[in-house]
């Protein structure tokens, strides 16, 4: 068996023990003379000194000791037995020692060692039910927040790997596009470069934290269209427009972008004919909604819909960040429209 103290299980048994003394002198008050309350306090407190101890004892050591099966039967009579002594006679010479040392008074004399033994032990058992119930109402309460935590913590981390997938595959894709068009000898290939030292800049020292300004969500997607228009010729037709009460509320940093990347990258780059993209946001009293058309070329055997790893990252941060949202990706025969709506009120 182990005796090793566990400070921190001892205090918390202690402060129990405050509660249980507490209980005994509001009895006290309610059900004896006023004169004798200062002394029956005193005793109330020399006997939950040891109460605690006792129940300490029983319930981190006693009880964890305890072993099933027929084996164990021998020493399960022991320590229950002992600890059945402690909780009878020893809380009796508790009270005699008290009395010795003129800290107890007796209030009640007995007519045998016996029945004192017995009238101690019946305060014990009721100790022992206090204690039992409040120490697992304790121990439950710590057990769910310790689970909570352990979960908070586990989601961080994945929304942590899910931005650090994003980020590079957002840049990636990028880079493939300044490859493009260095390839071609474009002259468009520096001003690419140094829109891109802006987006990297952006990346680098402003999404750092947990939220951004929409303001900020939106200047990036700006970039990021620019960057990407430099590939095409004017064939090419973009529209963002935005409807925005407030600029400064926030967002999670780049929440946004995976859509107009996907815009780009699955549907415009695919398309030959009259190539597009419509993007419109809005946000209004924390209700967003952000709608994203492009063109595409699809056969009508592949219109489902396939997700790729910037909308399966989103929808996956989308679950661990709000919960109320709604995204609805459909692909037409021409055209692949992807909804986005989120209650902001809703981040967890």
């Amino acid at each position: 068996m182990n005796t090793k103290i566990d400070k921190k299980r001892l205090t918390l048994f202690f402060k129990i023990g405050a509660a249980y003394l507490l209980g005994w002198v509001l009895y006290d008050l309610a059900n004896h003379p006023s004169g004798e309350i200062q002394q029956r306090s005193l005793n109330e407190v020399w006997r939950a000194v040891y109460i605690v101890l006792v129940n300490y004892w029983f319930f981190e050591h006693t009880l964890p000791a305890l072993r099933f099966g027929w084996k164990g039967l021998p020493r399960n009579i022991l320590l229950l037995g002992s600890q059945f002594l402690l909780y009878s006679f020893g809380l009796y010479a508790w009270r005699y020692l008290g009395i010795i040392l003129h800290i107890y008074v007796s209030f009640k004399d007995y007519e045998s060692m016996r029945d004192g033994i017995c009238d101690q032990f019946s305060a014990s058992v009721f100790s022992i039910f206090f204690f039992a119930v409040i120490r697992h109402i304790h121990d439950h309460i710590k057990l769910k927040q310790s689970t909570q935590q352990l979960l908070i913590e586990k989601q961080q981390a994945e929304l942590n790997y899910l931005k650090s997938q994003t980020n590079p595959h957002f840049l990636f894709n990028t880079l493939n596009n300044i490859y493009s068009l260095a390839s071609d000898k474009s002259d468009m290939a520096p001003e690419s470069i140094l829109r891109l030292s802006k987006i990297l800049r952006f990346m680098l020292y402003e999404t750092g934290g947990k939220s951004i300004s929409v303001e900020q969500e939106v200047k990036v997607i700006a970039d990021y269209i620019a960057l990407e228009k430099l590939r095409y010729d004017d064939s090419l037709h973009v529209s963002f427009t935005y409807d925005i009460s407030d600029m400064k509320q926030t967002l999670p940093p780049l929440l946004l972008i995976p859509l107009v990347e996907n815009a780009f990258k699955h549907g415009v780059s695919e398309t030959r004919n009259r190539p597009f993209v419509d993007i419109h946001l809005s946000i209004d009293k924390r209700q967003l909604s952000f709608l994203v058309k492009n063109s595409a070329e699809k056969s009508p055997e592949e219109q489902e819909v396939k997700e790729n790893i910037g909308l399966s990252n989103l929808r996956r941060q989308l679950e661990l960040l709000y919960t109320d949202y709604k995204l609805s990706v459909q692909q037409f025969e021409s055209v692949f429209v992807v909804s986005l709506n989120i209650n902001l009120a809703s981040h967890v």
